[in-house]
């Protein structure tokens, strides 16, 4: 029985809000400048991850991983411009941050205990 990994799933959950969030963006709104940024930063988390998995060290595990980290926080950064811009709904806009401050949470802590094990 293969053991569930809570990062891949919830880097994989966030993915998919985001290729939502952009069909919504570009189909329905005409945004196609931000929900482009948003959705290559949005979806490189899950991938990075995913590559991290499969990384070759623990240092090419620990590099992925910040990238991931990176990657939210630019995704965040995106998400806020579109909240505070009004573009999309405020609980929209909440839910999804909330999901990347859970994220950033768990990549930290991630990233830190690799660290201590080199």
């Amino acid at each position: 029985m293969k053991k569930e990994n809570p990062i891949l799933e919830k880097s994989y959950q966030f993915g998919l809000r985001i290729v939502k969030l952009h069909v919504y963006l570009s189909k329905e709104l005409k945004q196609f400048e931000i929900s482009s940024q948003v959705l290559r930063s949005g979806t490189s988390i899950g991938a990075n991850v995913e590559e991290a998995v499969g990384g070759s060290s623990r240092k090419d595990f620990i590099n992925k991983l910040n990238i991931a980290y990176k990657e939210v926080r630019e995704t965040k950064y995106w998400l806020r411009l579109l909240k505070d811009s009004e573009t999309i709904k405020e609980e929209l806009a909440e839910s999804l941050i909330a999901d990347c401050d859970e994220l950033l949470k768990i990549l930290y802590t991630i990233i830190n205990t690799s660290r201590q094990s080199l």
